[in-house]
């Protein structure tokens, strides 16, 4: 699909991950940024992350007449690379970062993260509520619990990246390290860059009205 052209209606879209909506719905409400619609995708997507350029590339076509921008709120995300391509193929452009932990987190903040300890399991707030249906059915260790070392042998933390201050989340969390056998950590991050990257959006001083793409909102890849 060729760059926006001819919606001329100065909406702009987001097509995301589903583990992002509350981020992302609560970035654009509380900064009232009523001309930016969110789609998402199935947030299951995160275990079989090849299932996303496609999807994506099918609701960017979609959008076409419809939107000025369109913006893709995903990172790679696990698809090596595929998801760039199918970006710089339609002229749109995503969130930056290899994962979603990285624009939480800040991308100086989770290389030093990284750097320091890499054997580290990451958890959103999303992913510690859905931690039962994402992680433990998604990896089929409700019925074959003897596969846990397979998986989490070789990681010897969990870290959970909160975007609000829950104390229940942090219980959760805490009981999903015990599960996972693994030392748990959390650190504060809130929406991190993602809230960087929506607010640059918003801006109609970043957009180019004639292709319908964004000044650099977040870079690809």
């Amino acid at each position: 699909m060729p760059r926006q052209t001819g919606a001329a209606n100065g909406r702009t879209l987001i097509i995301a991950c589903g583990a992002l909506a509350r981020e992302l719905l609560k970035v654009v409400r509380a900064n009232g940024l009523d001309q930016i619609d969110v789609e998402c995708l199935p947030a299951s997507y995160h275990n079989t992350p090849v299932l996303i350029p496609d999807a994506v590339e099918e609701r960017v076509r979609s959008a076409q007449g419809r939107y000025d921008r369109v913006f893709v709120g995903y990172a790679d995300c696990g698809t090596g690379g595929r998801l760039d391509a199918i970006c710089t193929e339609l002229g749109v452009e995503r969130l930056p970062g290899a994962h979603c932990y990285e624009f939480f987190a800040g991308s100086e903040p989770f290389g030093e993260i990284q750097e320091a300890e890499i054997g580290t399991f990451y958890l959103t707030d999303y992913l510690v509520r859905h931690f039962d249906r994402i992680v433990i059915a998604g990896l089929g260790l409700d019925r074959y619990p003897q596969l846990l070392p397979d998986y989490f042998g070789h990681y010897t933390r969990l870290l959970y990246l909160s975007q609000t201050d829950d104390p229940t989340l942090v219980e959760k969390g805490r009981l999903a390290a015990e599960r996972l056998k693994l030392r748990y950590e959390v650190r504060r991050t809130g929406c991190g860059e993602l809230e960087t990257s929506v607010m640059h959006l918003g801006d109609p001083r970043t957009a180019d009205p004639i292709s319908g793409t964004t000044a650099s909102p977040a870079r690809v890849a």
